[in-house]
């Protein structure tokens, strides 16, 4: 029974990660990463309105968590849980920076005062991984009270993603193993 389930990767229970498996993931996360980065530097960010900035926001949040859902899910129904983990961290976290990067953008492109001046697609993204990763060089600043929410709301997330995000993602890996081994011991038999 359990030697034809199949997984996400078309692989029985017992198989092992094999380079194809680990070129078609690698091929998964680049593409979407380049794809999403294609979007982020295309769209006219810089010349949005307060109010689709704000349900770009707030759109962008919600479609964040439907990802994580998605990807947590996957992760406990993999006979390769660590992998599809790994997959999981390597899109949502850019998907996640865009986001803010692409707020700020159209931030600064709404008043330069935002930001202290203009912030290219570039500028944005170099000061979102700054704020997400707690470094704060100080060369890009949050200056208005819109800039500053903004800001403070990614440090939020930071945190949340940083501790609660990371914590289920390694549950589900762990429940996926576990849901895995008993599949692993009967099939020796």
């Amino acid at each position: 029974m359990t030697g034809s389930t199949r997984s996400d990767y078309g692989l029985r229970p017992r198989s092992r990660l094999s380079r194809s498996m680990v070129t078609r993931m690698v091929l998964r996360v680049v593409g979407s990463v380049a794809a999403l980065g294609a979007l982020y530097y295309a769209l006219p960010l810089d010349r949005s309105s307060l109010a689709s900035t704000v349900t770009m926001l707030v759109t962008g949040l919600a479609a964040f968590v439907v990802l994580v859902v998605f990807q947590v899910r996957r992760i406990v129904r993999s006979p390769l849980p660590v992998v599809s983990a790994v997959e999981a961290l390597a899109t949502s976290v850019p998907f996640f920076l865009l986001l803010f990067a692409g707020s700020y953008v159209a931030l600064a492109g709404l008043s330069p005062d935002n930001f202290g001046g203009h912030l290219s697609h570039t500028d944005s993204l170099y000061f979102t991984v700054t704020v997400f990763s707690t470094v704060g060089f100080g060369d890009i600043t949050a200056k208005s009270d819109a800039a500053r929410l903004v800001v403070t709301v990614q440090m939020i997330t930071d945190l949340g993603i940083l501790g609660l995000g990371v914590r289920v993602i390694v549950e589900a890996v762990r429940h996926g193993q576990r849901r895995n081994a008993p599949r692993r011991s009967g099939e020796g038999r």
